[in-house]
């Protein structure tokens, strides 16, 4: 059966073997994905908190705005994902990642040409609608494009995307700071424009062709099937501990730096941090030879550590490096096994099931910086990074269960 390539009408793979044409699939869609998830997440979501020091002067917000802006990029992120769930199945994966990826380019250049804070808060909610569009679709993609045996290490590679973002943005930020910030914006919008173009080149058009023929009928049950729980569980907690860091890393780390060159100190962080964070591309590699179970406690143990360095010590260099060397690679690792824990508990209806997954993560990102920038107020910065810390050990109750077979799903269930 043919592979689904950018000039045919989508089939489903379903032999696993990897022919050269359905090699070079995988490496265009795994480049696609990279592409677009770093603009949305990259750029659209976490640029916010990179820029926040130099958003804050030119628009005065105190610290429990900045939350609620926050939340509401989230929020708006949550009602995306509702919507590529209730969409995925009729539309294809094109149209969603193309409607991400035209939100991501129209909120940023609305956050560049912004003169007052309505019309920043309506840019950053509408660039934070595009991660919601774009990420849970390349599960079907996936499943339309790459055969079974592949299907897991592209899911587990398109996250790490959000580091090369990253570490882009930040040296971005390097160059283009203080009064120049909202320059960066705009290159953060033409990369996004650019992202779009490439995908909608390579992603096939419409729904998949060819479906499981015996599909379960979708009902709270089908959602809350038992393995599922801890895989939500977990989304809910990434989501807390990723927004409160995101936002307010760059805030701890400036308002605790000794000299007055901030913007430069700030971006750095970033920079390392996104760089480090690269190292998520070998994800799927690390989950084969750990399994989830082992991988996830790894990650939210180093997930800990990182939140505590920097919410204990922002004054200390060592400290504020490691943070950052530790957190980026752990960020993007714990992307990566959501989309592929996700798959295997929903493997007949990937994108559906992975959109309830990040759901979750949707919920835990409104809740952490309206929580954490009320506790910011009232204590510190570092009080809510502290507590990001305690949440990540306690995610660890919510660990993948243990398998006697291998990790990967039936290739034919998934098919």
């Amino acid at each position: 059966m043919p592979i689904a390539t950018n000039r045919t009408h989508a089939t489903c793979s379903s032999h696993p073997s990897l022919s050269r044409r359905e090699s070079s699939d995988a490496r265009r869609l795994g480049f696609a994905g990279l592409a677009a998830v770093g603009v949305s997440f990259g750029f659209a979501r976490y640029g916010y908190g990179l820029f926040l020091p130099d958003i804050r002067n030119d628009f005065d917000l105190p610290m429990s705005a900045v939350g609620l802006i926050g939340s509401a990029t989230y929020a708006g992120y949550l009602g995306a994902l509702v919507l590529v769930g209730v969409l995925a199945a009729r539309v294809g994966p094109r149209a969603l990642i193309t409607v991400g990826g035209l939100s991501a380019t129209l909120g940023m250049t609305l956050v560049a040409s912004a003169n007052a804070w309505p019309v920043l808060a309506a840019g950053l909610i509408l660039a934070g609608t595009s991660p919601g569009w774009i990420w849970a679709p390349y599960s079907d993609a996936a499943e339309r494009m790459v055969p079974p045996g592949r299907r897991e290490r592209v899911l587990a590679l398109i996250p790490s995307g959000t580091a090369f973002g990253v570490a882009a943005a930040g040296l971005l930020a390097l160059a283009l700071h203080g009064p120049s910030w909202t320059y960066a914006w705009l290159i953060f919008a033409a990369g996004a424009l650019a992202a779009t173009v490439y995908n909608l080149w390579v992603l096939p058009p419409g729904p998949a062709t060819c479906r499981p023929r015996h599909l379960p009928r979708l009902s709270l049950g089908w959602f809350a099937r038992g393995p599922a729980v801890p895989l939500y569980l977990t989304a809910w907690s990434y989501g807390v501990v990723g927004s409160v860091y995101w936002l307010f890393a760059v805030e701890a780390v400036t308002t605790a730096a000794p000299s007055g060159d901030h913007d430069r100190i700030a971006a750095l962080f970033w920079t390392v941090m996104g760089t480090a964070g690269t190292a998520g591309i070998f994800a799927g590699a690390v989950f084969a030879k750990l399994g989830l179970r082992r991988a996830h406690l790894a990650i939210f143990g180093l997930l800990a550590v990182a939140s505590a360095l920097l919410g204990l010590a922002p004054s200390a260099l060592p400290a504020v490096g490691l943070s950052a060397v530790l957190y980026g690679p752990s960020f993007m690792a714990v992307s990566a096994l959501l989309a592929v824990w996700s798959y295997q508990v929903f493997p007949e209806r990937p994108t559906i099931g992975f959109s309830a997954s990040v759901s979750f993560l949707g919920i835990g990102t409104i809740a952490g910086p309206a929580t954490a920038g009320a506790l910011a107020d009232h204590h510190s910065v570092g009080s809510a990074l502290v507590a990001a810390a305690a949440l990540s050990v306690a995610t660890w109750l919510a660990s993948p269960p243990r398998r006697t077979k291998r990790e990967t799903p039936d290739p034919e269930r998934a098919t």
